[in-house]
């Protein structure tokens, strides 16, 4: 698997009990977190192909976490598990005491060196909500602190995360971008797409996983994290329609301070276009969507092609 092909080889590690297949569960396969309750252990490793954007193909390596899997993994398994990794995500459950856990990541690390050089490196400081809220800041700085040390020197990001909020939705919004070839195609065309509708912000969200892919906007805002909520709330609302046996297409919210679009856009995402104009009429702006669709099916598939 070359850095140009288009199937991004993803190794997910961790702890048996760290979370590991219920973010996956959450993210790619559209459970709710209150449905992860009944997954079970993964056992060895379980291997899926995602497509994301249309092109892109995520070979998703879950990798069960118990001791005897730990140790397989890299005293047989090492060359076959650690080549041709593109991004390694490692888990901990912040509560984890446990000395093995630390030091089963440096192991990681360690084969990373080796097979896989240029992977981006991400490690996922889970289970947040257990921690009180006034504690939480804390608990994950001497957590990363600990990662940073045990990492070889390697440029390492970290994310406080859970399954009950947006921070699940942040983080691996953040990965995915590392896996888009041509991700500035994308932010370029949103500029200049915003630009001409004169909106706040404008949003691009991948379809199937409601991940935000790129996004651009001419204010400044103070919740740093609005993109990641709405993800993890119209994903949820378009579970429930699911459910339903209803099909989620398109959303509009308007008060006195804004106008909010959610539309399919093209075959592989979603938009969100903000404006606080109030001289703007909704029915324009929503023909300015409907008249990118075609424009921006190109542009998604240019930001995923790779090198021949």
């Amino acid at each position: 698997m070359e850095e140009n092909d288009p199937n991004k080889k993803v190794l997910l590690m961790g702890k048996s009990g760290a979370g590991k297949t219920s973010m996956r569960s959450i993210i790619f396969a559209n459970f709710m977190p209150k449905d992860t309750m009944r997954l079970g252990f993964t056992n060895s490793i379980n291997q899926s192909n995602i497509r994301f954007l249309g092109t892109l193909s995520l070979a998703l390596w879950d990798c069960g976490g118990q001791d005897h899997f730990m140790q397989h993994y890299f005293e047989s398994q090492r060359d076959t598990l650690f080549r041709n990794v593109q991004v390694l995500i490692y888990v901990f459950d912040v509560h984890s005491e446990d000395q093995r856990d630390m030091n089963y990541y440096r192991s990681c690390v360690d084969a990373i060196q080796d097979h896989s050089p240029t992977a981006h490196i991400f490690v996922l400081i889970h289970k947040m909500d257990l921690i009180p809220v006034e504690k939480r800041d804390e608990a994950f700085n001497k957590k990363e602190r600990e990662v940073v040390k045990n990492s070889a020197g390697l440029n390492v990001i970290c994310f406080k995360t859970s399954i009950w909020d947006e921070t699940l939705y942040l983080a691996w919004s953040r990965i995915v971008h590392y896996l888009i070839p041509n991700s500035d195609v994308l932010t370029q065309s949103l500029n200049r797409f915003c630009s001409a509708c004169e909106a706040d912000e404008v949003v691009l969200f991948e379809k199937s996983t409601f991940l935000v892919i790129s996004n651009f906007s001419s204010k400044q805002h103070k919740d740093v994290h609005r993109f990641e909520k709405i993800s993890n709330i119209v994903k949820q609302f378009k579970l429930s329609c699911s459910k339903a046996a209803a099909r989620f297409k398109s959303m509009t919210v308007m008060n006195t301070n804004f106008c909010a679009f959610v539309d399919e856009f093209t075959s592989s995402t979603y938009i969100m276009l903000i404006s606080s104009d109030s001289t703007i009429l909704p029915a324009l702006t929503q023909m300015n969507i409907d008249l990118a669709k075609k424009h921006f099916e190109g542009v998604v598939r240019a930001s995923t092609a790779v090198a021949q």
